[in-house]
This record gives C-alpha cells, sequence and structure tokens, in this order.
C-alpha cells in the first residue's frame, strides 16, 4: 500500500508517517519512481508507535523496544520490560515536580488572596 492508505488506515497523517521513517521507527520499500510502499503488518506497527507516543515515550525509547516486536524473544522482552519500568519512573518523577510545582502555586494564590481581601478591608474601614 502507499503512504496515504497507510496513513488513512493506522488514522494517522501521511507526516505523521513520513517522520517515524525519518526516525527510523518505520521502514518502507521503493517504487522505481520513488514512492513508498507498505506492508498491511506497518498499519499495525503504526498503532502500536501511536500508542508508545500517547504513553509519554519519545521516539528514541520507541526504538529501543521494536526489537521486542521486530524479534520477539525472552531476552528481548525483558529489556523492554525494563526500558518501560525505566520510562515509568522517570514519569512518575515528572509527576512529582509538577505537584511540588502546583502546591508552590497553590500558596503563592493563598497568599495572593489574602493580601486582595486585606486591601479591601482597608478601603472599606
Amino acid at each position: 500500500m502507499r503512504i496515504g492508505e497507510l496513513a488513512s488506515r493506522a488514522g494517522v497523517s501521511v507526516r505523521s508517517v513520513r517522520y517515524y521513517e525519518e526516525q527510523g521507527l518505520l521502514t518502507s520499500t521503493r517504487s522505481p519512481s520513488g514512492q513508498r510502499h507498505y506492508t498491511d503488518g506497518e498499519v499495525e506497527r503504526v498503532a502500536f508507535i501511536q500508542r508508545l507516543y500517547a504513553a509519554g515515550v519519545s521516539s528514541r525509547t520507541i526504538i529501543e523496544l521494536l526489537p521486542c516486536v521486530d524479534a520477539p524473544s525472552e531476552e528481548n522482552s525483558d529489556s523492554a520490560l525494563e526500558r518501560m519500568a525505566q520510562e515509568r519512573d522517570r514519569l512518575s518523577t515528572h509527576i512529582a515536580d509538577l505537584v511540588r510545582t502546583r502546591d508552590a502555586l497553590d500558596e503563592l494564590v493563598a497568599v495572593a488572596r489574602a493580601y486582595r481581601e486585606q486591601l479591601g478591608t482597608a478601603v472599606a474601614g
């Protein structure tokens, strides 16, 4: 199938398919005129890549996970599981940082509200 059909069947843009290929996540064969051609299996691969992106996984990390798909083995599976656990830990750390940032902002909002109430009391009194 050509790139437009792959994009349509996978529910992504043609630009995304080209990006995946540039990143080494997807491969195609080329016709003599230079058109990209993909197999039916690439639809599932693009869907898998999309799920990984939705989970916050970068292109670089996806490349590390693909051997589990391309050459299934216990070793590749263990490696992929370990890498996904590392990504989860990274996300958990980021979430904790965001919670601390939100809490700091909440404190500033509370101080600003208290100050605003003092202004209102001073003006009324």
